[in-house]
């Protein structure tokens, strides 16, 4: 069993930054080192997005939407995946959703989510 707790969404300006983050609460650290994790987003009247995602071995695959702004990575001690949010826009407001796969597939985690942080992105 795995719990993710999603903190860090806010209120932000148009060109400024803001950084998520997504423990695993319930992971023994072995367990939490072999997971995928992901950011989705889905914003009012529009469908889910995935974000960002990052493997067990640290490789990552971002949407097309946000490369070159957002960062993911993970600090396997806190067994936690940040998302790091740069140059934000208004179009990045949404609710952001952590997910994890149980078995460390990069392809679309959703066997565990956290709750959802909400980031909006005033111009």
């Amino acid at each position: 069993q795995d719990l993710l707790v999603e903190s860090g969404g806010g209120f932000v300006q148009a060109g400024g930054s803001l950084r998520l983050s997504c423990k695993h609460s319930r992971a023994i650290l072995s367990t939490f080192l072999s997971r995928a994790t992901a950011w989705y987003r889905q914003a009012p009247g529009k469908e889910r997005e995935l974000v960002a995602v990052i493997g067990s071995g640290g490789r990552t695959n971002y949407a097309d939407s946000v490369k070159g702004r957002f960062t993911i990575s993970k600090d396997n001690t806190k067994k936690t995946v940040y998302l790091k949010m740069d140059d934000v826009k208004p179009e990045d407001t949404a609710i952001y959703y952590c997910a994890a796969s149980r078995d460390g597939s990069m392809v679309a985690p959703d066997d565990f989510w956290g709750q959802g942080t909400q980031v909006t992105v005033s111009s």
